[in-house]
């Protein structure tokens, strides 16, 4: 009863929130300036007459719905939305949801694989640092880890094309697949892996820093306490009491950082998917600001909202999971 009421009173705050930050949305990409019907009609006012460009804008800005006062295109838009009407794309020239598909998957296919690449290498790493502790590979990879950590991955980018796709050719420098190649199963997925391999790697390389070094400083606080002797006196396994005993314990405050870690994820590809042209959500906002298409714009921003609020139950949901005594009420 107690965890129903608690998950009832988080789905009324996500509600709250994700309308207070729809209106804040919806208010400022109106306030930007650009006249999303001109640039949607394009150089076509040049070769029409006055009057026929203005009919025509005219019936362009109703169908979009934009010769209605704001607060009105407000809940239109939001209506919408709500049943999966995203509006129509004056960039390419379709409905949004027809358009997003194929960049969304690209975007979920790059993140999961850096999440599987980044806790399977930091979580072992962040447990044998914290054993080993102040050892000498414990030593260098600190050093490692913070660099990676500290280094803005734009920069880590520019550095993995030179070093792996100019001097040492061997990647792509962008897209999603080899041009001309009409390839599906093992080898259109080989191929799509081998495109994928630079931005995985740019993008692991900040998370895999942080993890190992949050993971670390868990686990060497969990193997100080007592419990955790006792099971030593016990005569068990250096392997049980580390991977039973400590490290669940040690997961409270990693599945913290895990959590925003991977909601940032998504927002922080928007930059190397620029960076690598890869055709994802991140490229597609970035091409929605510059071409001024508010509907593909507002679309990513609330996916992006709603990723946000999600992960925050996700994160309090897992906290019970870690450890039970953890009560979701409190």
């Amino acid at each position: 009863m107690g965890k129903g009421r608690y998950l009832l009173k988080r789905l009324i705050y996500i509600v709250f929130v994700f309308f207070i930050i729809s209106i804040l949305m919806f208010a400022i990409y109106k306030a930007m300036p650009g006249d999303p019907v001109t640039i949607m009609l394009g150089d076509i006012k040049s070769s029409m007459k006055p009057d026929a460009y203005q009919a025509l804008y005219h019936q362009t800005e109703q169908r979009l719905g934009l010769d209605k006062p704001v607060f009105v295109q407000y809940f239109i838009w939001m209506g919408n939305m709500l049943t999966g009407n995203f509006g129509y794309s004056t960039q390419y020239q379709k409905e949004v949801i027809q358009i997003i598909g194929a960049p969304m998957t690209n975007t979920v296919l790059l993140n999961i694989l850096t999440m599987v690449v980044v806790f399977l290498i930091s979580v072992p790493l962040g447990i044998v640092t914290a054993v080993r502790k102040n050892g000498i590979f414990d030593k260098a990879v600190q050093v490692l880890t913070i660099v990676g950590y500290s280094i803005p991955s734009f920069i880590i980018a520019l550095l993995a094309i030179f070093a792996f796709a100019v001097k040492i050719p061997i990647f792509p420098i962008s897209g999603v697949k080899t041009a001309g190649l009409d390839a599906g199963g093992i080898q259109g997925a080989l191929d799509m892996l081998w495109h994928m391999a630079l931005p995985v790697l740019v993008m692991s390389v900040s998370g895999i820093g942080g993890i190992t070094r949050y993971v670390r400083a868990s686990m060497i606080d969990v193997l100080r306490m007592d419990y955790i002797k006792t099971a030593r006196a016990k005569g068990l396994r250096e392997k049980t009491v580390i991977y039973i005993h400590a490290f669940r314990n040690a997961l409270i405050p990693v599945v913290t950082i895990t959590t925003w870690w991977i909601i940032g994820l998504f927002g922080g590809s928007i930059v190397i998917e620029s960076v690598f042209l890869w055709p994802g959500l991140g490229k597609m906002l970035i091409d929605g600001l510059m071409q001024r298409d508010f509907a593909v714009v507002l679309t990513m921003q609330m996916f992006y909202v709603v990723l946000s609020l999600a992960g925050n139950v996700l994160m309090d949901i897992t906290y019970t999971l870690v450890d039970p005594r953890v009560r979701l009420e409190n």
